[in-house]
Formats: C-alpha cells, structure tokens, sequence
C-alpha cells in the first residue's frame, strides 16, 4: 500500500487539524463547527522535519525508570517437563516500564497517565437509571420522567466523549517528502510480510532430550496464530497507518520514528536506532496443515529410530513434512524480545532494511 498521510483525524464530535501554523481543533456538526486555537489535546511527534509538540494541561507524576528444528502444533500449550524434553522457556519480553528511552519519555508518561484515567460515563448512565427508577417508584408525572431520560441521556453522552477526548492521545505527523520515501517503504515492506499465509507468534521453547518421541526434533515450541495488520493502538489517534504485529500479551505497533509497546498494564516505546532485527530460517517439523506457500524440503516420521526411520513399536505412525520456515526476532537492550514466524522465506529482509534507513535518518536527526 502506498504511504497516505491524512491533514486531520477524529476524536468523537472533535476533530485535529494539522496545519503550517500548527495544530486546530474543532467541534460540531455537518454545516456547524467551532474551532480554536492551535491549542489542544494533542502530541505531535517528530523526526527530521518532524517537530515534538506537548501541549497537554494534565498534571503526571514523577516517571520511574524502573539454528533448530522444532516441532509442536500450534494449539497445543505449555506442558510441564518430561522425561523427553526440558522445561519450555518463555520467549517474552521484560518490564513494560523499562522500554522507553529519552526522545519517548513524555509521550509514554502522557499515554500511561490517560490509561488510568476513569471513565465518568458509567456513572452518568448510572445516575440516570437511578434517578427513573425513584421518579418511577414516587409515581412522578410522565413528562417529568420523560425529562430526567433526555436530561440524563444527554449527561450520559456528552460525559462519554469527554471521556473519550481525557483518554485519547492523538498523534500527528507531518513528514517531509525526503523521509516519506523512508515511511513508506517500511509500509511497502510489512504489507509484503503480510502476504504470507501464516504467522505464528513464538512463545516458548525447550530442547529435546529424547528425539525419538519428537520426530526427531532437537527443539520443541509453543506457537499461536497471529494476524499482521495496519491497526491504531487503543486510546491513539494518528493520521497515518500504523503496521501492528500482536505478540502474546503485547502488541507492536510501528510509527514513522519509532516501536511503541502496549500492553494491558502499561505503554513502553524503543527507538528504531535501538532495535535490532535478526533473521533466521528454520526447518519446522509441521504436524498440521502445511500453509501453501511454504516449502516442504524433507520428511520425517511421528517416531523415529535412531537411524531416522519409523519406529515400528507405534501404532499409527505418521509421516510428518519439514517445512522450511522464516523467523524473525524483535530484541532491545530495554527489554523488548519477541519472535515471530511466517510461511514464507525472503520477505522479512526488506522489513528488516527499511528500519534500519529509518534508524540511519534518525542518527542523523
């Protein structure tokens, strides 16, 4: 897909305008709206021509700164150390509040400030039930209780968007047509990812100890099916597409100058110069359906012998495909390390190179 970098984007009834002069917000509707200043609920982040704007009144605290052949189905989960393998070992990543560095920190502090906020609007509704229900019960007059409805409806909406507008970040880029090129090749390179036809996500690991009941494996894994998709994090408005990759508890998402990390506990970012991206190929033992892209380069057997035969001691032994596989692996010094697979092998390199000239544009920022 080509690089589409939108002028403004919505917050409920509000709408952030970006501008030469800067950032506009207006409210209203179809053929009414007011705007003001180019004050607002904003961050507009930077990169070479890209500037950093804060402008958010909300008070925030201090910050604390606190080559294998595995084989395993993809449904199966994490099972308990047997006498035919290790323990498997977490593939995750570290401390959410760990991930940021300088050029993050106020924008981690903002979007982590407003995950916490409460929301009101339950308590409108809340309030407005409350308030029928007792009308009802006193036996009030039905226009009068006609009345609390519409009050409290309009309460109850217009406590939501307010909601809403505390809670949301939005995120504005204006990039310049130098580093355009840049953006959207990396939007160019993870759509090409996204033609595979599976994606696993890595979580585990262990080393075999006795192959014979492994197909022959000198590694087991656990893996889940992901989906790799163009998706704006919850709470975030931005007006370019955001490439996100989900990995367990955590979710990816990669913005024009940086990786920002979200979680259910908190918001952590790693700068492109920080992040290393390594790729592998992996022969995979496939014990499901073998994705059609994908290249068989061997078979071997449920239960092997130890000259890589079947083992006639097993009923109903199978022969499995190899698949070759590519992985690659998402790693910072802060923490972050996740793994991914995908059916297909050659695609992720240009993933891989289109960080790395944004890394480049960057240390020379």
């Amino acid at each position: 897909m080509g690089l589409s970098v939108r002028k403004s984007v919505r917050v409920g009834p509000f709408r952030f305008n970006l501008s030469n002069s800067g950032i506009g917000v207006s409210a209203g509707i179809k053929g009414l709206r007011v705007g003001t200043g180019p004050r607002g609920n904003y961050i507009h982040m930077g990169l070479g021509g890209l500037n950093y704007r804060h402008t958010l009144s909300s008070t925030r605290p201090a910050p604390t700164i606190a080559p294998s052949r595995p084989v395993r189905p993809s449904s199966t989960a994490l099972e308990p150390q047997s006498a035919t393998h290790e323990a498997l070992q977490e593939i995750d990543s570290g401390e959410i509040g760990l991930m940021v560095d300088s050029s993050s920190q106020a924008l981690i502090e903002e979007l982590n400030d407003k995950r916490k906020r409460l929301r009101l609007w339950p308590f409108a509704l809340a309030l407005t039930v409350g308030a029928f229900l007792l009308g009802s019960n006193k036996q009030l007059e039905p226009w009068l209780l006609n009345s609390v409805l519409i009050t409290g409806g309009l309460l109850t909406t217009a406590t939501y968007y307010w909601d809403l507008l505390r809670k949301t970040t939005v995120m504005l880029y204006d990039i310049e047509p130098e580093f355009a090129a840049n953006v959207e090749q990396m939007h160019a390179a993870f759509e090409a990812v996204r033609g595979c036809q599976s994606t696993w996500h890595l979580q585990a690991q262990g080393k075999v100890l006795d192959r014979k009941y492994h197909a022959g494996a000198s590694h087991l894994v656990t893996r889940r099916s992901v989906s790799l998709t163009f998706k704006t994090p919850p709470y975030v408005r931005t007006n370019i597409a955001t490439p996100s990759i989900p990995v367990g508890r955590q979710t990816l998402y990669f913005f024009p100058d940086k990786v920002l990390v979200f979680e259910a506990n908190g918001v952590g970012a790693v700068s492109y110069k920080n992040l290393r991206v390594d790729i592998s190929t992996t022969n995979f033992i496939e014990d499901g359906a073998v994705p059609k892209d994908s290249q068989v380069v061997s078979t071997t057997w449920k239960f092997v012998n130890k000259k890589g035969g079947p083992d006639r001691r097993f009923k109903n032994n199978r022969q499995l495909p190899v698949v070759r596989y590519e992985e690659v692996q998402f790693s910072s010094d802060t923490g972050l390390l996740e793994r991914i697979q995908m059916s297909c092998v050659g695609r992720t390199a240009g993933l891989a190179r289109a960080i790395a000239g944004i890394a480049k544009v960057k240390n020379q920022s």
